[in-house]
């Protein structure tokens, strides 16, 4: 065959990682001047790819942004490749909604220059999501490039193929089977350059089902080649069978549409390490920074976006570009080596101060949106008020816990038909007044505010909406008092819990009269791993909770029951300690199990106090469901993975890169069921885990892992070189105080029937409150219209799809509702409800490009499918 080798010269571009951001910033401004002269004054050098993200040029244009038009000129004739990503994003641990966001904000960007790359282009992801067909196919393209996770098991050998989300989505593959640098830094010496490209071609030409072959001329932070024509000579004459020129992406894919008949069509996730590392283990790295990510994830598209559209559909502005700068911020960290946390201490630390920034953006905006609604309330006389949103599409009862501030120490809680509203006060303290309006002091006015933390039960919050509570104070009595009674346990109507001495607890579900015995089950093992990837001692030394002695106490209050658990436990200090059995370090834990009077979640937070080094520390969850497979969600679906990887067999034999651990991501929940019922873990943080026991009935959660090295070499679970470099990072070994939440959900059927997923979405949006008194530190001006003191915006029933985003449009003025089919099998048909008229109704692709008008809002959705449904006055 006459080999066609496409040399493509490109960057590879990390933003940071084993240095930092501002370390990267200045080679990018000394490579970038070398890549724009020789684009500009050499018209044989065609092409130059930037990475397939923009944040490269927003990070140039802070420094350069003189060259923006040199730039627009390169990009508007073909020869500087730009987009679609704004950063190159993580495909396993990050939220859909963020991946969704990452294309956007990249195509926005990109569109300012020019066209951009429509090629999914993510060389490094560790490991590939299955609903990546569908999310790029929601921007109109139709091509991918990656590397890692590929093998034949997923139904091919070849390094091109189609590949199939569950909906029909399909996008063309191209593999990098030895990554995107084996053209890195290519020798002029033609002895060096032949033994280089001897061991390349081989496997090139074994997977290509065309004759067409690529050598990517980049690596990370690499420069431009300079003599890169004088290697194609020498190329060239070493062989003589192939053709070497410069070009790009687009080239391969339009000639593999030619051969299209020729490409096998396979789905699924790729998260196979036969021939190239994907750190399957590395979601629970750094658990610290990860819980950073979901919670902010979760509060922007649970809460503040939900939140901005009901004020906008009220009249209020909508801050796209407030709310873009959050996503920026979290993106910046969604770059496959910043989120996974293979990073030195000090990147970590620029990592863990964005999420910190972000949270506080979110935070602020979330108030002020809560303010400009709940200002605008018409007021009744002599009360403050209490206004309760419920952000999602469906109507809510929720025991709430809040703060409230005001002058007076009884007070009455009505609902806005004056009915008075039960409540219980769990804290109460004095607050300064200039800590509310520092002008009340300044006017001499020194009495004192009380805050007070209460309970009280909000029913019938309406969908997508919110309902306002009248607070009076200075009448009442001191609310509900605690319930004295005496009984060593914790009970709803859904659930009954005890606690045995050694801290797990035994859960009775009253609706299915099932019990679940030893849940909370805490397992301390060996960590000799690294930042990527887990691996234990070969002789482990596993420790559990099952011989300590815990401290009980309960708390029953009107409105929720609460068991507080707390017990040390007896470990290794180190590794050292652990291969010799020497328990010589204590690990306290300290768990919180409540239930709400009204829910049907077990809520869970522990708080572990960890002074050991190099070890994993997970919750054990015997379900007494036998399994064959788990299934969790992923992507704006569910996916379901078998329990065992018959890999971890042969791995070894096999020189597979790394063991093929049966360890796993999740986005919201994970579950065993028997088709009859099943129990789920519902997390808003920890996205890690493995189904355990003899049986395969165990879900093991991981809490988090704690390393000491960067990179490390000759593991257990990954023989050979080190990943990255081998450099100390203390601050991974996660000591001090370390908080995780999840939820345990008991269900009847199997996960569709009993709405796991729905709860998933219901744990990570809780009601979120605002309390209105007639004081604030900051003055704004009225809105000069009322708004309603109950609002809907819109509903939907709480069976069928899932919602995943409510937004105002980017460039259009109308309100964007996305949500998804979770089933993996079935078709399901779903609709929303709406109080006031649309005008408009149409549905739109995940870049907001209208796509078909709507009759009406009735919805059908494909296996695992999502769609975005805009609505105009």
């Amino acid at each position: 065959m006459d080999w066609k080798v496409h040399v493509i010269p490109h960057m590879h571009w990390d933003r940071e990682w084993y240095f930092t951001t501002e370390e990267s910033r200045i080679l990018l401004v000394n490579n970038m001047e070398e890549i724009l002269e020789r684009l500009e004054n050499d018209e044989d050098y065609k092409y130059y790819m930037l990475d397939g993200q923009t944040a490269i040029l927003e990070d140039y244009f802070d420094v350069k942004p003189e060259n923006k038009e040199r730039v627009r000129s390169l990009v508007q004739k073909g020869k500087l490749i730009i987009g679609p990503w704004y950063t190159q994003t993580d495909e396993m641990m990050v939220g859909g909604e963020s991946i969704v966001r990452n294309l956007l904000y990249g195509i926005k960007d990109s569109n300012e220059f020019g066209d951009y790359m429509k090629i999914g282009y993510l060389p490094d992801s560790f490991g590939q999501s299955a609903q990546l067909p569908q999310i790029l196919n929601g921007f109109g393209i139709k091509d991918t490039v990656f590397w890692r996770g590929c093998s034949e098991r997923h139904g091919t050998n070849k390094t091109e193929f189609l590949w199939q989300s569950n909906d029909g989505s399909e996008v063309t593959a191209q593999i990098l089977p030895l990554g995107y640098a084996i053209g890195k830094y290519l020798p002029l010496n033609e002895e060096e350059l032949k033994d280089r490209l001897d061991k390349y071609f081989p496997v090139l030409e074994r997977g290509a089902v065309t004759e067409n072959l690529i050598l990517p001329n980049g690596h990370d932070q690499m420069p431009l080649q300079q003599n890169i024509f004088e290697v194609m000579d020498m190329m060239k004459k070493i062989y003589p069978d192939k053709d070497f020129f410069i070009s790009r992406y687009e080239n391969i894919f339009a000639e593999l549409e030619k051969n299209r008949e020729k490409l096998d069509v396979i789905k699924g996730e790729f998260n196979d390490p036969k021939y190239m590392r994907v750190h399957r283990t590395i979601s629970s790295t750094r658990m610290d920074i990860k819980i950073a990510n979901v919670t902010i994830e979760n509060k922007i598209t649970n809460i503040l976006e939900p939140l901005a559209s009901i004020a906008y559909s009220l009249g209020f502005e909508y801050h796209h570009g407030l709310i873009e700068l959050m996503w920026k911020e979290i993106m910046k960290n969604h770059a496959h080596d910043s989120i996974s946390c293979c990073c030195t201490d000090q990147v970590h630390r620029e990592i863990m101060a964005r999420f910190e920034l972000a949270h506080d953006k979110a935070d602020k905006l979330i108030d002020f949106y809560k303010r400009k609604i709940v200002d605008a309330v018409k007021d009744k006389e002599g009360m403050d008020k209490l206004t309760v949103f419920n952000l999602l599409p469906y109507e809510r009862t929720e025991e709430v816990e809040t703060k409230i501030r005001l002058r007076g120490g009884n007070f009455t809680i009505y609902n806005k038909d004056g009915k008075e509203i039960p409540y219980y006060i769990k804290e109460k303290k004095e607050l300064d007044p200039g800590l509310i309006d520092r002008q009340i002091v300044h006017y001499g006015n020194y009495d004192p505010f009380h805050e007070f933390l209460i309970q009280f039960s909000a029913e019938n919050i309406p969908p997508m909406g919110y309902e306002t509570f009248y607070i009076k104070y200075n009448t009442g009595n001191e609310g509900l008092k605690e319930i004295t009674e005496e009984k060593a346990f914790i009970e709803n109507k859904y659930y009954k819990i005890t606690v045995n001495s050694n801290g797990t607890i035994n859960l009775s579900d009253k609706r299915l009269m099932k019990e679940y015995r030893e849940l909370l089950i805490a397992e301390d093992g060996s960590d000799d791993g690294d930042e990527y990837d887990y691996s234990p001692l070969k002789d482990d030394f596993i420790i559990t909770n099952k011989d300590v002695t815990a401290e009980i106490r309960f708390e029953h209050t009107p409105f929720a029951e609460t068991a507080y658990v707390s017990y040390e436990m007896d470990i290794p200090k180190d590794l050292e300690s652990r291969k010799n059995k020497i328990k010589d370090s204590k690990m306290r834990i300290s768990t919180e199990i409540k239930l709400r009077k009204n829910s049907d979640k077990v809520e869970i937070k522990t708080e572990i106090d960890n002074n050991s080094k190099d070890h994993r520390v997970r919750f054990i969850m015997p379900t007494g469901y036998k399994s064959t497979e788990s299934v969790s969600d992923n992507q704006f679906g569910t996916i379901k993975r078998p329990v065992i990887d018959t890999a971890n067999e042969v791995w070894e034999a096999e020189k597979w890169k790394e063991k093929p651990v049966p360890v796993y991501q999740m986005m919201s929940f994970t579950d065993l069921n028997d088709k009859n019922s099943g129990m789920s873990l519902l997390t808003n943080g920890l996205r890690e885990y493995e189904i355990t026991g003899e049986d395969f009935s165990n879900i093991a959660l991981t809490l988090f892992r704690g390393v000491g090295l960067l990179g490390k070499e000759e593991m257990y679970y990954r023989p050979g070189r080190p990943s990255g470099i081998k450099l100390e990072t203390p601050d991974s070994q996660m000591q001090g105080k370390l908080k995780f939440e999840f939820a345990v959900f008991i269900h009847s059927g199997d996960e569709i029937e009993g709405l796991v997923p729905q709860k998933g979405r219901e744990y990570v949006t809780p009601v979120t409150v605002y309390n209105k008194i007639p004081y604030n530190a900051m003055r704004l001006n009225p809105a000069g219209f009322n708004t309603p003191d109950r609002y809907s915006l819109f509903g939907k029933k709480i069976e069928g799809s899932v919602l995943s985003a409510v937004k105002k449009a980017e460039r259009e003025e109308a309100l964007l509702i996305r949500i998804y089919n979770p089933n993996i099998n079935k078709d399901i048909q779903d609709s929303l409800i709406f109080d006031k008229s649309i005008k408009n109704i149409y549905e739109t692709n995940l870049n907001e490009d209208k796509a078909n008008d709507l009759n009406n809002t009735d919805i059908i959705l494909k296996p695992c499918q999502v769609k975005t449904v805009a609505l105009s006055k």
